[in-house]
């Protein structure tokens, strides 16, 4: 079929199983190369319709259609999404089904009735659904919120490591792998660990203009909580500014600003991990409801927040870098009207960031780990490696995921540990190991010095925040805090097309070996290496030491 055929049918479908009279450019072109036979990378802002691309292909396609997804709030949403519609069933295989409900559900897939079927990674490590799953002719694998399986990504999750040989298992169907936030280094790690083939990458614009960016650089904690108090008291009280959410570090700072804004009668409640599920529901509920003003949150407030009417996220303290930050700025004016997204900055708040994340590879765990891995021979299910080790569940956990993505370790289908190379000595195992954590935490420092650089830049905010995707803003957006002061300026235009550092142009430093032009402006590149993470450096300097090469230009 013709591409202006495949696109007319695509549409077709949209229209009358969905209800949507008009496919945006980016949701065609994925869908359409979808159809045509190729792997698909599509990265979308939150609310551009992320879902309808495996939706509609699924129709064309012979073959159920499979969707992981980390969240089962997530699956409920995009299920109950797909029975509003004229599209066949959706159905999901989680933990709230009991026993007759799963065999319905398993009877609807093999019969047809049911095209869509939802699951979690973790399900997928069971050899008994992977069986079940491979017998159903799958024609189309989705990844949601791929950038989980990127450990480079904000919210990186072990399971999703495991997806790649279930992709393979079931005959390499055409895989969409969908993200609202990927920065460079995370898009090509999502396609290297999924293996995609012969894939496209379809990206929307990182642009959201109708965000107001702001920072208020504050000196001392007391004044940022009177801050953060205060301004979320006045956005609430009035209706056009309202609702909204407020982002905090710690499960402490999310009751304790709930609760002193509920006492001051604001419609306010905290949303955290510690709480009990019961009480995160209704907290989602009542907010998707519009019976609450405002959420005070930790970062599990995230994925699922299908809230189109957000007029302000504020953030109490800087998050620890800009993946996750847009991630989150991301929630508010999706509706396309104006919403208010202010930083409250201090300095030392990204000091205890560091702090956070500078645990160190537990070389102790990873060597009892592979030892006994090792030298057991056959494969133990993670409670035994348990029982017979004298580490924690928490060291013991992140051993093996180090060594699984050292390539010594590996998940049997069963979901048992295994050593996998025998000749592969468990000493250079750990080797191997501590460096990829060592790269790993060296970008985790280099993404907490951008969002430093994001909080204390005088340029234009907007520019900064893009720059960071690798999206040039020709000038000055005009809609944040240093454009309105005046000291973005007025004629800095990126060089984009005229610098010796062409963005998205592949470099070599002399130290830090290869890596990819990110942002460029009159007297900074931006660059983020392939083993030390995002660098700014001074083109001045660049030029006078000769110490940047430029080795070829990434084609678009």
């Amino acid at each position: 079929m013709a591409s202006q055929g495949r696109r007319a049918e695509l549409q077709r479908i949209a229209a009358e199983k969905f209800g949507w009279p008009e496919l945006t450019a980016e949701q065609l072109e994925a869908m359409e190369q979808v159809v045509a036979g190729h792997d698909v990378l599509a990265v979308l802002p939150t609310g551009a319709g992320k879902s309808a691309i495996y939706q509609v292909p699924a129709l064309v396609l012979d073959g159920p259609t499979l969707v992981v997804s980390p969240l089962i709030a997530l699956q409920n949403d995009q299920i109950e999404g797909i029975e509003d519609s004229q599209a066949p069933d959706a159905v999901a295989l989680n933990s709230t089904l009991r026993a007759a409900e799963r065999k319905q559900a398993w009877a609807a897939l093999r019969s047809g009735r049911a095209e869509y079927l939802f699951l979690s990674p973790e399900q997928l490590a069971s050899d008994e659904v992977l069986d079940a799953v491979a017998e159903l002719g799958v024609s189309l694998f989705v990844v949601d919120e791929a950038h989980c399986v990127s450990a480079w990504g904000h919210d990186f999750r072990p399971d999703y490591l495991r997806l790649a040989p279930v992709i393979e298992r079931l005959g390499h169907p055409r895989v969409i792998a969908l993200t609202a936030t990927a920065a460079l280094p995370v898009r090509t790690d999502i396609v290297r660990r999924l293996g995609l083939r012969d894939h496209r990458e379809v990206l929307a614009g990182f642009d959201r203009p109708e965000l107001r960016l702001g920072v208020d650089p504050l000196t001392t904690d007391a004044d940022k909580r009177q801050a953060v108090l205060t301004r979320t008291r006045a956005l609430t009280a009035d209706p056009a500014t309202r609702p909204g959410l407020v982002y905090v570090t710690s499960r402490k700072d999310a009751e304790t600003y709930a609760g002193e804004l509920a006492a001051e009668g604001v419609r306010a409640a905290a949303y955290h991990a510690g709480m009990k599920a019961a009480a995160r529901a209704r907290a989602h509920e009542e907010f998707s409801g519009g019976d609450l003003d405002v959420v005070v949150a930790t970062s599990a407030f995230g994925m699922g927040i299908d809230k189109a009417d957000l007029r302000f996220v504020l953030h109490a303290s800087a998050p620890d870098s800009l993946d996750t930050y847009y991630q989150q700025i991301g929630r508010a004016g999706r509706d396309g009207e104006p919403a208010e997204i202010t930083l409250y900055y201090r300095p030392q708040d990204l000091g205890l960031q560091k702090f956070l994340t500078a645990a160190k590879a537990p070389e102790q765990a990873l060597a009892a780990v592979a030892a006994t891995l090792a030298g057991h021979g056959t494969p133990l299910k993670p409670a035994e490696l348990g029982r017979k080790l004298g580490v924690s569940a928490a060291q013991r956990t992140r051993a093996v995921n180090l060594l699984e993505q050292a390539g010594a370790v590996g998940v049997t289908s069963d979901g048992r540990l295994e050593y996998l190379d025998p000749r592969l000595d468990p000493e250079t195992a750990v080797d191997r190991s501590m460096e990829i954590a060592e790269t790993h935490q060296r970008l985790i420092r280099s993404r907490i010095e951008m969002m430093r650089g994001y909080a204390e830049t005088t340029g234009c905010r907007r520019q900064n925040l893009l720059g960071y995707f690798g999206e040039q803003l020709p000038r000055p957006c005009g809609n944040c805090d240093t454009c309105t002061a005046g000291t973005a300026g007025t004629a800095a235009e990126q060089a984009s097309g005229t610098s010796e550092f062409p963005v998205n142009g592949a470099v070599r430093h002399a130290d830090w070996g290869d890596g990819v032009v990110m942002s460029v402006d009159d007297d900074k590149v931006t660059v983020v290496f392939d083993e030390h993470g995002y660098k700014t450096l001074s083109v001045p300097a660049v030029r006078e030491n000769s110490v940047l090469e430029v080795t070829a230009e990434r084609p678009a």
